[in-house]
């Protein structure tokens, strides 16, 4: 995947632009990848996309769609003219949604748009086994669920899945090393674990195979948002 710096998607996940417009400033052209999720979105739309873009850098637009085919495939096609490099889907939307995502993906690249990476989400990394059961009613372990997803999402065209660092090693051994494995739930050693239930460091999750990981907080709070990312990427190395 090339050095570490060009593995790490920093997650701008900020409800208006004025943060956003600072921490890039600061982060001064330095990350390869930023996610643009939900609340940024939904305040700011294309604009923040446009904003992460005009760094130099590719944008994981991080929508999780869930819906039928049609609309799933609709939802791809109006983010594929907007030049987004990867996005994703709930792989709870069915086989049919995820292959619609991934006819509009074929289409994007006989049309000369760079064609974005289709990443299917298996489970929230705010789950675990208790709420997997007790709230959802799905039975069975958090990574057997996520691996049933996982080889949905493979066997739909997906590049690959969002999933926690924990079931890495079983997507890779049900999916095979090409399918990636975009790793949210990052925490380095010197910050606090926040709301994810399932995380890890950036160098266990790159130990452990993942391709890329998605890091927020211990980042974008940092009194130094270039120095963390940099310390990050020296982790993973």
């Amino acid at each position: 995947m090339g050095d570490a710096s060009s593995r790490v998607i920093i997650a701008l996940d900020f409800g208006e632009l004025g943060p956003v417009k600072s921490l890039l400033d600061r982060l001064g052209g330095r990350p390869a990848w930023y996610k643009v999720g939900m609340e940024l979105f939904y305040a700011a739309g294309w604009e923040a996309v446009d904003l992460a873009r005009s760094t130099g850098a590719k944008v994981f637009l991080d929508l999780k769609f869930n819906d039928i085919p049609n609309t799933v495939a609709g939802a791809c096609r109006s983010c594929l003219k907007k030049g987004a490099s990867m996005l994703n889907m709930h792989a709870l939307a069915g086989a049919a949604a995820l292959k619609a995502a991934k006819t509009e993906a074929e289409n994007a690249s006989e049309a000369g748009v760079e064609r974005p990476l289709l990443i299917g989400v298996t489970l929230l990394t705010s789950l675990d086994r208790e709420s997997l059961g007790r709230e959802l009613g799905i039975p069975g372990s958090v990574e057997a669920a996520v691996i049933r997803l996982a080889k949905l999402c493979k066997d739909s065209g997906l590049d690959g899945v969002v999933a926690s660092p924990l079931e890495i090693a079983g997507i890779k051994q049900a999916c095979g090393d090409d399918f990636l494995v975009v790793v949210p739930g990052i925490r380095p050693e010197w910050s606090l674990a926040g709301d994810q239930k399932r995380h890890t460091t950036p160098r266990q999750a790159s130990e452990n195979g993942a391709d890329y990981i998605v890091i927020g907080r211990p980042v974008t709070q940092a009194k130094d948002p270039a120095e963390a990312f940099l310390r990050v990427c020296e982790e993973i190395e």
